[in-house]
């Protein structure tokens, strides 16, 4: 069986060479077309699901086929063990040692600082922050694209582009359209390092006005033809986003060959949450403001079944994560943002270590920096805070009657994440007394 598995390792290692081979030659050719034809439309990203190669290359991969095969077929082994000797063979794929990480999260999670965490990493790190803001901008204002199954698939289809640096399909998405591939309307564009060094600054344009520009150094509208080869050049990919609702809507994406994707689902007390967003998104939650006062809930009220819906949605996704499914095996992970402010360099390393990507010196200087400050840093969205003081600031602001309605609501889902129940106001502002369960996410 060793001797198996040793063939298989040689055959990818062929097999991912001659791929190489056959790019660079396909570039060269490209090129050479592009000189001789320069207005014609350029061709698309390579499918290597759907390309044929020279004989060579088709041979390598029939044996490797057959070879996998062989390996895994073995009628006295139980399914989990035929999976095991599977796994061992390691992920075939063409993403050439490049690791894609996907943060999943809802609004006011800690996601953003989490997100720093790799945008932070250093030069072969590419980082995005919320591109799907733009799809959802535009789609749920058109009726036709209300249904939360259709959202979710172009989600699924930007999130794979960008992830192989194609940018077309999220221009497509942004507003006004971008011009020659250039648009100053780019969300959050200063929250990503990548987007904002030094070979992707173009010129700055006079009259023309950036919201989200840069803050280390001043640069005109983004070029994203100048973002995909900074993308091109990266290691590493990692995509930040609050608006993907099922993770078994990514299941194709995280089958594609041609990347490796790691997904990172983050959780936080769904109290918290809502203390959190009635601050940060106070005009939408007048509602929860007034019940607050009067003391009385109307549980049959859409806000509840909203807030219900939400929860339900989280942990119907972690359910699938955790149960480890073959298409998600040792590409999930559940953290808790309490865990992450408790403890942020032991979690950023566990973090680290999943993606397998190596935690680098800028990261643990980043953190030290920004989870030990005095006072906490101006603004709602801001990642500069003392993280474990942070963790637990909610339960002053919450009303007991408010943290009542998410407890019935959303049991489930804290009972699944370890999130402890308090029965009188006293206990809720009580900090010595931990709403914490410890507990492992494997």
């Amino acid at each position: 069986m060793k001797t198996k598995y040793a063939i298989v390792f040689i055959c990818i290692v062929a097999l991912v060479i001659i791929e190489k081979e056959s790019n660079i030659l396909s570039r060269v050719s490209d090129k050479l077309i592009q000189r001789q034809a320069p207005q014609q439309t350029p061709q698309p990203p390579l499918d290597y699901s759907n390309i044929t190669q020279n004989g060579s290359l088709m041979m390598l991969k029939m044996l490797l086929s057959k070879l996998i095969g062989t390996v895994g077929y073995n009628s006295s082994l139980s399914e989990e063990q035929e999976e095991e000797e599977l796994d061992d063979l390691g992920t075939y794929s063409f993403s050439g040692g490049r690791k894609h990480i996907l943060l999943l999260a809802t609004t006011r999670t800690g996601s953003s600082f989490v997100g720093e965490l790799f945008n932070q990493h250093g030069e072969d790190m590419f980082y995005l922050f919320e591109p799907l803001w733009h799809v959802e901008r535009m789609l749920t204002t058109a009726s036709e694209s209300n249904n939360g199954t259709v959202l979710s698939g172009i989600y699924r289809d930007v999130l794979q582009r960008l992830f192989l640096c194609d940018f077309s399909l999220l221009e497509k998405y942004i507003a006004p359209p971008p011009k020659d591939h250039v648009t100053p309307a780019l969300f959050r564009r200063e929250s990503s390092l990548s987007l904002c060094e030094e070979s992707v600054c173009s010129p700055v344009v006079k009259y023309v006005f950036e919201r989200f520009h840069c803050k280390t150094r001043r640069c005109g509208p983004l070029n994203l033809t100048l973002a995909t080869d900074s993308c091109l050049s990266k290691q590493h990919h990692a995509v930040k986003t609050v608006r993907v609702r099922q993770l078994d809507t990514l299941q194709p994406l995280v089958e594609d060959r041609r990347l490796d994707v790691r997904i990172i689902q983050l959780v936080r007390d769904p109290r918290a949450i809502l203390a959190s967003r009635m601050v940060a998104f106070s005009s939408k939650y007048q509602t929860w403001k007034t019940w607050a006062q009067d003391g009385q809930v109307p549980e049959d009220d859409e806000e509840v079944k909203r807030l219900k819906a939400n929860c339900d949605q989280i942990r119907m996704s972690a359910e699938v994560g955790l149960s480890q499914p073959r298409w998600l095996r040792r590409r999930y992970m559940l953290v808790r943002y309490e865990d992450i402010a408790r403890y942020p360099m032991q979690k950023a390393e566990e973090m680290y270590k999943f993606t397998g990507i190596p935690f680098s010196p800028q990261a643990r200087e980043w953190i030290l920096r920004n989870t030990q400050t005095m006072q906490e840093a101006s603004g709602i969205y801001s990642t500069q805070k003392n993280s474990s003081e942070q963790a637990e600031k909610w339960r002053f602001s919450i009303p007991f009657t408010l943290a009542q309605v998410v407890q019935r609501v959303c049991g489930p889902t804290m009972e699944l994440f370890g999130y402890r129940f308090v029965d009188d106001e006293k206990t809720l502002m009580n900090k010595s007394i931990s709403l914490l369960e410890e507990k492992l996410f494997l």
